[in-house]
């Protein structure tokens, strides 16, 4: 009785291991998009690659600076000028990619040290894609080493 059980265990997994070879063998193959499916909403992102200067993002970046090291690190640290702005690459990726326009300062901030502040401008990188984004990287102050080693993510 026991030898019967386990041959029609056997038979039962051979049937249902047969039964899926066969519907995936039977089954459409893939097919590419129809000229509807291609046309209709997919259009995807246009870059047109306007976005500010380099100065127009140190507002933001000094804010949100503050608003970091106040709320996360409990420091009093605020960056107070910028010295040295300049742009280091503009789109410097693939032409499929985000536009993006990297820039470095020098940044004095409230204890007397000048820093060096690597940011990107990021083309429809703010809020839900709205404006142009910020991200930035003071060097020595990456406390939770984000773009370490020394701010190197935040550069191209």
């Amino acid at each position: 009785m026991r030898d019967l059980f386990s041959t029609l265990r056997k038979l039962t997994l051979a049937v249902a291991l047969g039964a899926v070879a066969g519907l995936m063998t039977l089954s459409p193959a893939a097919e590419a998009a129809n000229v509807l499916e291609r046309n209709f909403w997919l259009s995807g992102p246009r870059y047109d690659g306007e976005m500010g200067q380099c100065a127009d993002a140190l507002a933001a970046i000094s804010y949100q600076f503050a608003e970091k090291e106040s709320k996360f690190w409990n420091s009093a640290l605020v960056i107070t000028g910028y010295a040295n702005v300049h742009e280091v690459a503009f789109r410097a990726w693939a032409n499929d990619s985000i536009p993006r326009r990297f820039c470095t300062a020098s940044a004095m901030l409230n204890d007397g040290r000048a820093r060096q502040v690597h940011y990107s401008i990021i083309e429809d990188g703010g809020f839900a894609g709205y404006n142009s984004g910020v991200e930035w990287c003071v060097v020595g102050l990456d406390r939770n080493w984000a773009y370490n080693p020394s701010c190197k993510a935040a550069r191209p």
